[in-house]
């Protein structure tokens, strides 16, 4: 135990073993639904957002079309293992850098391989555009709904629901559970407007 300790925190295993601790953090919070890995940015390759500077960089390393903290996550894990794996090999005056060589290799090749088969996995379909939301009923999810205020749930085509902003004209009788249509989108306030269901007014 004590030679795998040492082992895991020598130069360059030890690098491996920081990053590898802040990784399973992360995905701790994940487990506890803090975050969600849907809402990360991918590569370009499934058609998604870049994902900023760092998507660019993965996708020219050919590990694009995953979330960036999958790729990352299968680059540390793998790392660390190479690294700790060659440590117990390799020895001698330039062992540091043959290890760090080594883990670097087999981490970008297995991550490689690993992302090309889940890159059909986490392929973003195109979502509902507002366009295909227009003409839709939503059901009120706030307590009312103004001029200024109000959210409502909205299911696409497709079957997937949504939380919007909308807004009411006037002072209709709008409150929570209550059934709407949408009928105009304001792109300077970015929500939709709605008016009430007709079949629900006696």
């Amino acid at each position: 135990m004590r030679d795998f300790v040492s082992a895991a925190f020598a130069f360059p295993t030890a690098v491996f073993s920081v990053l590898l601790l802040v990784v399973a953090g992360y995905w701790v919070v994940v487990s506890l639904g803090a975050l969600h890995v849907e809402s990360l940015d991918t590569g370009g390759d499934t058609g998604g957002d870049a994902g900023g500077d760092d998507a660019g960089v993965l996708d020219v390393a050919g590990l694009g079309g995953v979330p960036i903290t999958v790729a990352v996550s299968l680059l540390i894990a793998v790392g660390w293992f190479a690294s700790l794996a060659a440590a117990t090999v390799v020895h001698g005056p330039f062992a540091p850098a043959v290890v760090l060589v080594v883990a670097v290799g087999v981490a970008w090749l297995v991550t490689r391989l690993a992302v090309l088969a889940l890159r059909r996995l986490f392929t973003a379909a195109p979502g509902p555009s507002r366009a295909d939301l227009l003409g839709r009923p939503c059901v009120i999810r706030t307590g009312s709904v103004t001029s200024t205020f109000g959210q409502a749930e909205v299911t696409a085509a497709d079957g997937s629901s949504a939380i919007v902003q909308v807004r009411q004209a006037g002072d209709g009788g709008l409150r929570a559970g209550s059934a709407a249509y949408i009928y105009g989108y304001d792109d300077t306030g970015e929500f939709f407007w709605v008016v009430e269901d007709p079949s629900t007014l006696a």
